[in-house]
């Protein structure tokens, strides 16, 4: 059976050439972006591919299925009008979300006008908890996936294939003879292991080895989509699956986006030392907590290539901290940051503005905590009211409509939570000056010996001091503990070769520099930094950069940063002239463990609530 998995773009966008030419947008009504729409408001994650979407193209694959996976969140709308009317299906499916729940709209109405017969599912965070109203305000979506959707996907694929009425599966909302209607609700994967790895199939640098969050943090939507609780796949499934990702991608870096990746200490400690056991080199950030972190943990992940360590941390004011049910403390941030930054680990911390009880003094109080714990970076966000949090469900009693979602065109329901005009004013002033990620902290020397010495012989951490020897301009240190970190195998030896390009060019040696950064290509062809030199340096070429003596401004850095690729289905890339040619299907793999699960309804009257909370060791 032929299936296509879309992620939609955000609304009906203009195409290039018409984005500087205010008339030829369409407006919020015509579908265009929301009146107040600037450009870089979305994040940059936005633009990939949501995991859920790769999983479920897994599990279809090895069910024989042929399945196309597409990312057109970036593509025209008339464009997406040429791929969606191009390609014949039976089954499509898309990821929802509250930033591009009116693309999903307008995109499954043309599916329909293209393909009246198909089937349209739909999942993600915002469609599960507003199932019905997607289904009442979106006619040309037949079924709604709620939360965890493998199962009930696969299920439906089987149902259509053999002809089956597709009503009435488990953990899904439906059109039944009577309207609409919700399906008895199915338990949730206890054996993550018995999924089929989306890194056999597809290069991405987005990886993740658990789901769920034993904490319930009031902004948070993690429980809704996930079921309460945390689940997680064995550690030798996720080396196996570690070892297929690195293998595909040409920039070794990985970004584990768990909810909270070290709620299981011991697990991760076991993981790390598995990584180093079997010789895999790469380099990789995670998203946790500060309060399930430990020094050995922290020693052990930096030595296992973590990089970057994301916390999420909200506010610096005990008063938000509790209203929101962080339970974190200010010390115990300090205190966590400051252990990774031991060991070398960048520490970047996620803000919010607006939570519940926020004032002008409390937000004084964040920023005087950002310089008491000086992370690496930090980035603030606006509180975003999503469904299925309990900051949705809290402003539903008061003051919120939940047809807002359908009826109003904003990207995401941006606004403080209860904060009065003079706060909200002084937020809405400090952010237009202070939104994006900062820079904030960097080791220097004797901070990066002390961080070797504490790690031994560690490549990252020869990088970090021969960076920090740059940033000096003592070049000849700079170049020993480089050529240190190349010969004990740095993941990304690119940078190393791109730092020996800037100091040729500091010299003014262009045949070293130009000799190091064709290395630096021919390695890391994708890392943003190689990526940018490269071009500044065939500009500086062109433009007679030697002959005129005009300057050549190289950057000379390794952060944990990822060049925002263009290739499908990764990023909205362009698409092979043949995309909408389908190959033969493929046999449908007999030890599948999740076969005979997808072949009938799993109706359950179980709570999705009640799995077990695995504490943290």
């Amino acid at each position: 059976m032929r299936v296509v998995l879309l992620y939609p773009p955000p609304w009906k966008l203009s195409a290039p050439a018409e984005l500087g030419d205010e008339t030829a947008r369409l407006s919020p009504e015509q579908g265009g972006p929301p009146a107040d729409y600037r450009e870089g408001d979305l994040d940059p994650d936005f633009w990939q591919t949501p995991y859920g979407l790769y999983s479920l193209a897994a599990q279809a694959m090895r069910a024989g299925h042929q399945v196309k996976l597409l990312n057109l969140s970036a593509y025209p709308w008339q464009e997406v009008e040429q791929v969606v009317g191009s390609l014949e299906a039976d089954l499509w499916g898309m990821s929802c979300w509250t930033a591009n729940r009116r693309g999903v709209g307008y995109t499954a109405a043309l599916i329909k006008h293209f393909h009246p017969e198909s089937h349209i599912i739909v999942g993600g965070p915002h469609a599960t908890p507003l199932a019905r109203e997607m289904l009442e305000y979106h006619p040309a979506i037949d079924t709604v996936s709620a939360g965890e959707s493998e199962l009930q996907f696969l299920e439906l694929c089987g149902r259509i294939q053999r002809g089956e009425p597709t009503t009435g599966i488990a953990g899904t909302w439906f059109r039944g003879e009577s309207g609409i209607a919700e399906a008895p609700a199915r338990a949730s994967i206890e054996d993550l292991d018995a999924l089929a790895s989306p890194h056999a199939h597809f290069d991405t640098h987005i990886f993740m080895t658990s789901r769920g969050c034993p904490w319930a943090c009031t902004f948070c939507g993690a429980e809704t989509s996930w079921g309460r609780g945390f689940r997680a796949q064995s550690v030798g499934y996720v080396l196996d699956a570690l070892e297929q990702a690195v293998s595909r991608l040409p920039v070794k870096l990985l970004q584990i986006k768990d909810d909270t990746f070290t709620t299981n200490k011991k697990r991760v400690i076991e993981l790390c030392r598995g990584i180093r056991a079997r010789g895999l080199q790469f380099l990789w950030s995670c998203d946790t907590r500060v309060d399930v972190l430990s020094d050995e943990l922290l020693r052990e992940m930096r030595l296992a290539g973590c990089q970057r360590l994301s916390l999420g941390v909200e506010s610096g004011s005990a008063s938000i901290l509790k209203q929101i049910d962080k339970k974190i403390t200010a010390d115990k941030i300090v205190e966590s940051a400051n252990l990774a930054k031991k060991y070398g680990i960048q520490v970047r911390f996620y803000m919010m503005l607006g939570n519940r009880g926020e004032t002008v003094e409390t937000f004084q109080e964040t920023l005087q905590f950002l310089e008491r714990a000086r992370p690496h970076q930090y980035i603030f966000s606006c509180l975003s009211i999503y469904p299925g949090t309990r900051d949705f469900q809290d402003a539903e009693k008061t003051w919120l409509d939940r047809k807002r979602y359908f009826a109003e065109t904003f990207q995401e329901l941006k606004v403080p939570f209860d904060a009065d005009e003079e706060t909200t004013r002084v937020l809405g002033e400090w952010f237009a000056q202070n939104c994006g990620l900062r820079d904030f902290y960097r080791e220097g020397v004797e901070e990066c010996k002390a961080i070797l010495a504490e790690l031994g012989d560690h490549h990252a951490a020869h990088m970090d001091l021969a960076g920090a020897y740059y940033r000096e301009r003592q070049f000849k240190l700079a170049e020993e503990h480089i050529h240190k970190a190349l010969e004990l195998g740095y993941p990304l030896p690119g940078l190393a070769y791109n730092y020996l390009a800037c100091m040729a060019a500091d010299r003014r040696d262009l045949q070293s520099l130009q000799e190091h950064l064709r290395k630096a290509i021919r390695t890391d062809p994708q890392h943003f930094v190689v990526a940018q030199n490269a071009e500044a340096l065939r500009m500086w070429l062109t433009q007679g950069g030697p002959v005129q003596n005009l300057p050549l401004h190289l950057s000379a850095r390794h952060d944990f940063q990822i060049f925002e690729r263009t290739t499908q289905p990764m990023l909205p890339g362009p698409l092979p002239e043949d995309f909408a040619h389908w190959p033969p299907p493929s046999e449908p793999d007999p030890a599948d463990p999740l076969r005979s699960a997808s072949e009938a309804s799993q109706s359950s009257d179980q709570d999705r609530t009640r799995l077990k909370v695995v504490s943290s060791p």
